[in-house]
């Protein structure tokens, strides 16, 4: 693994280094295997970042979006996900419909719905059960509990490590999230994280020693590149490199 911190400025900073990075990953993806696959986080923070990709000029054909969460509403909840990204993003570019691998959340049952969504991905990557595919980049945030993806603090989906997806579960509401084993199978993995509140999150994640099921963003070890991309109010603390 290839871990590596920058601390930007300000916001717009941070989204413009995530968007160069993401077109630089694209750029090589493409060239090595035809195709770019990207998983999409939710929350705020990413909003901007997608809006920025929206303007740019891309082989949109050979581009294929994921979800590494979903929250377990209708595609056009306000709280979806999805929704966000499509209206940020690919409902503005000519992206073909099969190329968006949207997180199935109209089941009635998220147990259902997380196996569904295994079984699309693993026909996409033509992986067999048990077999880890590599996504190109992974794209997360960080709550100020040091969450990640939808695997929460002393939850059972921290404990998934023989599937790709699972059931997340805040405050009593499901949500379909990738497992910590699949975001870390992945050629790069991308923290975007913003905020001052984050500050004593990242604190743990980054100490030496602390427990991984209080502070899970610390299980994301990929066997690619790690990158921490950091506001100076989230970051202003950490020792770049």
């Amino acid at each position: 693994m290839t871990k590596k911190l920058e601390v930007l400025p300000n916001q717009a900073d941070l989204i413009t280094r995530s968007l160069e990075l993401i077109l630089a990953k694209l750029d090589e993806a493409i060239q090595q295997r035809g195709r770019f696959t990207i998983a999409l986080a939710g929350g705020g923070t990413p909003k901007p970042l997608y809006q920025a990709i929206a303007s740019q000029n891309l082989p949109w054909d050979k581009i294929h979006v994921f979800w590494g969460d979903e929250r377990y509403v209708s595609p056009q909840h306000a709280d979806s996900n999805e929704k966000m990204a499509r209206e940020a993003w690919l409902n503005q570019v000519p992206i073909p419909p099969q190329n968006i691998h949207a997180t199935p959340t109209l089941d009635g049952n998220p147990e259902v719905s997380a196996a569904k969504y295994q079984q699309d991905i693993q026909q996409f990557f033509q992986s067999q059960s048990g077999d880890f595919p590599a996504l190109d980049v992974i794209l997360l945030g960080m709550g100020d509990d040091a969450h990640t993806a939808s695997l929460f603090p002393h939850t059972k989906a921290l404990k998934v490590t023989d599937k790709l997806i699972t059931v997340g579960n805040k405050d009593e509401n499901s949500r379909i999230t990738f497992t910590y084993p699949f975001i870390n199978a992945a050629h790069c993995v991308m923290f975007i994280v913003a905020g001052a509140n984050k500050r004593p999150a990242l604190a743990q994640v980054f100490a030496p020693e602390a427990d991984n099921f209080a502070y899970p963003s610390r299980l994301i070890q990929p066997q690619g590149e790690l990158w921490w991309l950091l506001d100076a109010a989230a970051g202003g603390e950490l020792q770049p490199g």
